[in-house]
C-alpha cells in the first residue's frame, strides 16, 4: 500500500514537472515553458523593486540634499523612476535569453496598432513629458484648470493629481495642461492681487468710504503693505456707488479665506463710520394719478402741518445747541486739511493722500515708539500732542504739536529710533510706513522741504545730547546741504 502511494506521488510529480517544462511558444528562436515565465516574473518582479529602491534614494537622500525644490525633485525622480523601469526590464530579458533584435519587428507593428488605438494615452504619455521636462508646473503649486482651484500633489506620465481646496484629489489628464489655459499662481512669484467689490448708498463722501476701506486692508494680516493696497471708484451702480477694494497677498491657496477676513472687516469698518450698504431700488412713476381717484371710496384725510395748529397747540420752539464735534468724528480729510502743508490741497489731492497712510489714534500717557528700536514709520500729528525724551539719559528733548512730525531721522538716515515718543492727551497721527514715504513727498515737495529744514534743526540738538554721532553727516557739508542730498538720493527729490 505504501509503494503504491509513493509511485502515485512520483506519477504525479512527473506529470506536474512535464507540464512545467513542457515547451508553450516560441519567441525569436527561444522556447518558453511555465517554469521559465515564472522564472522571468520572479526576475521582473526584483528588478522592479530594486530600481523603485535606487529612485527612492535619488529622490529622498541624493536630491534632498542638494536642497532642490520639491517640484524639481519630483520630476526628476519620476523621469529616474521610467529609464530604471525600462532599463531592468531590458535586462530581464536579455538574461532570459531573448534577442531583442527578433522583436524590432513585432515591435513596430505593435507601435502601430497601439498609436491608432490609444490615440489619447499617446497624447497624455507626451504630454506628461513635457511637463515633466519643462515644468510649467511643479508639484506644490497652486494651480487654476477651468473652475478647479487646488494643490499639484503628483505628476506622472499619464495624469497630474490636484488636491482641491476641498480635499478631494482631482485626477486630471495631462493633455489638459497643454490644450488649455492653465493659471499657475505659484509660477516664479507667488504675489497676486485680490478684488473685492462693495457697494456704498449714494451721498457717502468717497473720501470716508476710501479711508474705511483702507483700514480694514491694513488691520488684515495676511495683506501686504508693499505693493500697498488700494481703492477703485468703479461705477455708478443702479443702486449704489461701486467701490473696489485692490489688495496684495502672497498665499494664494489662502485667498478665500482672506476675502472672507476682509468682508468681515469692511463691513465693521463701515458700521462704525455710519456707511449704508444700500438694498437694491427702483423708481415706480405713476402716470394720471387723478383718474384713480375716483377708485377709492372715502377721500384720503389731509393732516394739518404744523403753520396750521392754534398757538396753543403748536411746541414751543427749541434752540438748537452747537455740540463742538470731537477730532475723533472727524473724517481724514478734514484732518489733513487742517495741516499746514496739505492745507492747498484738492479734494482728489487729499484722497489719493488717504491712501499713502492711516491714521491711529493713541490715548495719553501711551508710548508710540522705543529708543533703538527700528524705524519703519514717518508720523504725523493731526491732533493732541507728544512727548519726545531719551530713555538713556533720562531727559526730556522736546513736546510736538498738532501738524508737527516726527520719526524722519530713523527713516533718512537708516539707524534705529534715537529717542523714545509717547503722547501726553489723546492723539491722533497719520501713519505713514517706509514704501508709501517716497510717494508721498514725491507728491508734495513742499513737506519735502518741511522735512529737510526740521530735520536739520533736530539733529543739532540730538548731537548736542550725544544721541547722534558726527560720522553721520559725511564730510564737512551743512546738515542743511547733506539733508536734502539724502532725500535725493533716497527718493529722488
Amino acid at each position: 500500500m505504501v509503494n503504491w502511494i509513493i509511485k502515485q506521488t512520483q506519477h504525479l510529480l512527473n506529470v506536474f514537472g512535464a507540464i512545467f517544462t513542457k515547451d508553450l511558444f516560441k519567441v525569436g528562436g527561444n522556447e518558453f515553458s511555465l517554469n521559465r515565465l515564472a522564472q522571468l516574473l520572479l526576475l521582473s518582479a526584483i528588478a522592479y523593486f530594486i530600481s523603485r529602491s535606487v529612485n527612492e534614494w535619488i529622490k529622498r537622500r541624493l536630491l534632498g540634499r542638494l536642497k532642490f525644490h520639491i517640484g524639481t525633485r519630483e520630476a526628476i525622480a519620476s523621469v529616474m523612476g521610467y529609464l530604471l523601469s525600462a532599463l531592468s526590464f531590458l535586462i530581464v530579458l536579455e538574461s532570459a535569453g531573448i534577442d531583442l533584435s527578433s522583436l524590432t519587428v513585432v515591435a513596430g507593428v505593435l507601435g502601430i496598432g497601439i498609436g491608432f488605438g490609444l490615440q489619447n494615452l499617446a497624447s497624455n504619455f507626451i504630454s506628461g513629458i513635457t511637463l515633466l521636462f519643462e515644468q510649467p508646473i511643479k508639484v506644490g503649486d497652486y494651480i487654476q484648470v477651468d473652475d478647479l482651484f487646488g494643490t499639484v500633489e503628483k505628476i506622472s506620465i499619464r495624469s497630474t493629481i490636484v488636491r482641491s481646496r476641498d480635499g478631494v484629489f482631482v485626477i486630471v489628464p495631462n493633455i489638459r495642461f497643454v490644450e488649455t489655459n492653465i493659471i499657475n499662481w505659484s509660477y516664479q512669484d507667488p504675489k497676486c492681487r485680490l478684488h473685492i467689490p462693495v457697494g456704498i448708498a449714494y451721498g457717502t463722501d468717497p473720501a470716508a468710504v476710501t479711508e474705511a476701506l483702507l483700514t480694514a486692508a491694513r488691520k488684515e494680516p495676511d495683506v501686504l503693505s508693499d505693493p500697498p493696497p488700494k481703492v477703485w471708484f468703479q461705477a455708478f451702480g443702479e443702486s449704489a456707488l461701486d467701490f473696489e477694494l485692490l489688495v496684495w497677498i502672497d498665499e494664494p491657496e489662502n485667498s478665500e479665506p482672506i476675502k472672507s477676513a476682509l468682508n468681515f472687516r469692511i463691513e465693521c469698518e463701515l458700521r462704525q463710520r455710519g456707511i449704508e450698504i444700500p438694498f437694491p431700488q427702483r423708481d415706480l412713476h405713476i402716470r394720471n394719478l387723478d383718474s384713480f381717484k375716483t377708485l377709492f371710496k372715502h377721500q384720503i384725510p389731509t393732516v394739518p402741518s404744523q403753520e396750521t395748529l392754534p398757538p396753543s397747540e403748536n411746541p414751543p420752539p427749541q434752540l438748537e445747541k452747537a455740540i463742538p464735534k470731537s477730532p475723533n468724528n472727524w473724517t481724514l480729510r478734514d484732518l489733513l486739511r487742517r495741516m499746514p502743508y496739505f492745507e492747498t490741497c484738492s479734494d482728489m489731492e487729499l484722497l489719493h493722500l488717504i491712501e499713502y497712510g492711516y491714521r491711529q489714534l493713541f490715548p495719553g500717557d501711551r508710548l508710540i515708539c522705543r529708543e533703538n528700536d527700528p524705524g519703519d514709520s514717518f508720523y504725523i500729528i493731526l491732533s493732541g500732542s507728544v512727548e519726545v525724551f531719551s530713555q538713556r539719559l533720562q531727559k526730556y528733548i522736546a513736546s510736538l504739536h498738532a501738524g508737527e512730525f516726527f520719526g524722519e531721522i530713523s527713516l533718512l538716515m537708516g539707524i534705529p529710533r534715537s529717542a523714545s515718543v509717547r503722547t501726553l492727551e489723546d492723539t491722533i497721527l497719520f501713519v505713514i510706513d517706509r514704501n508709501d514715504l517716497q510717494r508721498l513727498l514725491v507728491t508734495h515737495r513742499n513737506l519735502a522741504d518741511r522735512i529737510a529744514e526740521k530735520l536739520s534743526e533736530r539733529q543739532q540738538s540730538l548731537k548736542s545730547l550725544g544721541l547722534l554721532v558726527d560720522e553721520e553727516i559725511e564730510g564737512e557739508e551743512k546738515p542743511l546741504i547733506w539733508i536734502r542730498k539724502r532725500l535725493n538720493t533716497l527718493f529722488g527729490i
